[in-house]
């Protein structure tokens, strides 16, 4: 029987998964979460964002974006498999489910 290989879906593609993370998860998600909490109405829902935002001000988003980044980007440097893509994947699957929520929140509060 012929052994046939296999090819990733993702495979090769890093550069554009971590360049679709950011645009979904560090500019959509970050952009959206802010636009809502200055309109008003809106409150941020996560769990280590929520009580550093209600400590600090909206803006400390900013300083969690920039710490999560590179602590993503040294796992995905640390993992040495194929299967390490599946790190900017998950920042883009999270960061577009999350755009989207916060589109249709803050379009239900205007």
């Amino acid at each position: 029987m012929k052994q046939s290989a296999t090819v990733p879906l993702l495979g090769g593609r890093d550069r554009e998964v971590w360049i679709a993370a950011i645009i979904l998860y560090g500019i959509g998600d970050t952009l959206t979460t802010l636009w809502g909490l200055s309109a008003g109405g809106v409150a941020e829902a996560g769990p280590v964002a929520k009580p550093l935002i209600e400590a600090h001000g909206q803006y400390m988003l900013l300083v969690i974006k920039a710490a999560v980044f590179p602590l993503f980007y040294l796992v995905w440097r640390s993992i040495r498999t194929p299967g390490r893509i599946a790190v900017p994947f998950a920042l883009v699957l999270v960061g577009g489910a999350v755009t989207v929520w916060n589109l249709f929140v803050i379009t239900g509060t205007l």
